[in-house]
């Protein structure tokens, strides 16, 4: 009997032994540059290659940004915008930083504004946008049209972008749900690609993106009864006013993250990057009070010297992690994994793709060893190699 015990025993150690063999091969013969990790439960190296070298995150660092806010802001933080009306029926919009302003959210934010102030038309409608200081700059987005590279703020509509259709000198919305404006048409027709596009607001006038999104809000007002007669300005709410309505979010925290995790949304990442550092240390947000709060917690976690953050979104190429540090926050990030998207086999992960850096890095499901933490980083301009090396891994742990 115990023979039989024994040699079962030596036959699944030869098994596992030559799996892990077999995977450490694949592992060398694909990505032999590469940063490959694996972690067990019990933090144990299954595959570990490269891995105190530094690399370029790109979009993975979204789930350090994931991690910081549901340490600091939690899952069911909502995002606020406010809204005033003075004596003389002037609306007053402050932007609180919400990055999920989108279209349908408007229209709430419209119809319950109608409702609490009644629908006697505005005098005009002013945007105070003072949450954001005029010279935030984030590293790594540049000043063009593309909607990846869309300016931070604290009052802006679908992620500052605009999708529209221009033929010719006629420009209309490419969605249904979002009303063509005045200023849309005039920065579609001189920024936007002839037929259907996304474009960027600019990045060197903030105000053009706060002044869209007031013209939004007013489209959506007359659409809920009300009116606004006068323009949209940029301007400040006066002091000692209190506000008639405070919108809160749709969407808590944790949708948000998962929203952009899984959307890989720069604008969404440090929109909610930025809240991190005004929660804990007061308005004005800056980039600065956020990367104090994360680099705190990155020194209690023991991770400063393996996580170097630049940004939120992994945009910027001087973000440097190492794969023995994002393994260690993946194990604090692990009670969130749902929020990272889902391959066939249930492993869930996060892409990052910059120039020259393909990244994957998340919680892959093996068979005989659960669920482990795996990072991968490659150079080259293939991304189909990264899921290669995660099918191998499912399969041969």
């Amino acid at each position: 009997m115990w023979f039989r015990l024994l040699t079962v025993a030596c036959a699944l150690f030869l098994l596992t032994a030559q799996s892990f063999a077999d995977i450490k091969k694949k592992v060398a013969a694909i990505a032999p540059s590469g940063s490959v990790l694996v972690l067990d439960a019990k933090g144990n190296d299954l595959v570990a290659q490269n891995v105190d070298e530094p690399f370029s995150p790109a979009s993975v660092a979204k789930i350090v940004t994931a991690w910081l806010a549901m340490e600091v802001l939690g899952g069911d933080y909502r995002f606020e915008t406010r809204l005033y009306v003075d004596d003389d029926r002037i609306l007053y919009v402050r932007g609180g930083g919400d990055p999920f302003l989108v279209s349908e959210e408007l229209a709430v934010l419209a119809e319950n504004l109608v409702e609490a102030a009644g629908k006697e038309p505005f005098k005009k409608l002013v945007v105070d946008t003072s949450l954001f200081p005029e010279a935030l700059r984030i590293p790594g987005i540049k000043e063009d049209s593309e909607s990846y590279n869309a300016p931070n703020s604290a009052l802006a509509a679908n992620f500052n972008t605009i999708h529209a259709r221009r033929s010719g000198k006629k420009v209309r919305s490419a969605e249904e749900q979002t009303p063509i404006t005045p200023l849309a048409v005039e920065q579609f027709r001189a920024r936007g690609p002839s037929g259907r596009g996304r474009i960027s607001l600019p990045q060197d006038d903030l105000s053009v993106g706060a002044r869209y999104a007031g013209e939004l809000i007013a489209e959506f007002i007359a659409k809920a009864g009300g009116s606004v007669e006068g323009n949209v300005s940029v301007g400040s709410v006066p002091d000692g006013l209190e506000p008639v309505y405070v919108h809160q979010q749709s969407r808590d925290l944790a949708e948000l993250v998962k929203l952009m995790l899984i959307g890989s949304n720069n604008y969404l990442a440090n929109q909610i990057f930025l809240q991190i550092g005004a929660h804990r240390l007061g308005e004005p947000v800056s980039l600065e009070k956020s990367l104090q709060i994360a680099g705190g917690l990155l020194i209690e976690h023991g991770l400063v010297r393996d996580i170097k953050l630049e940004e939120g979104s992994g945009i910027s190429p001087s973000n440097q992690f190492t794969a023995r540090g994002l393994a260690k926050l993946l194990d604090q990030f692990e009670p969130h994994a749902e929020l990272l998207r889902k391959s066939r086999a249930g492993s869930r992960y996060k892409t990052g793709t910059i120039a020259g850096v393909k990244t994957l890095a998340g919680y892959a499901v093996t068979s005989d060893h659960g669920l482990v933490r795996f990072v991968i980083s490659l150079g080259g301009n293939t991304g189909k190699t990264r899921f290669n090396l995660l099918r191998a891994i499912e399969r041969n742990l």
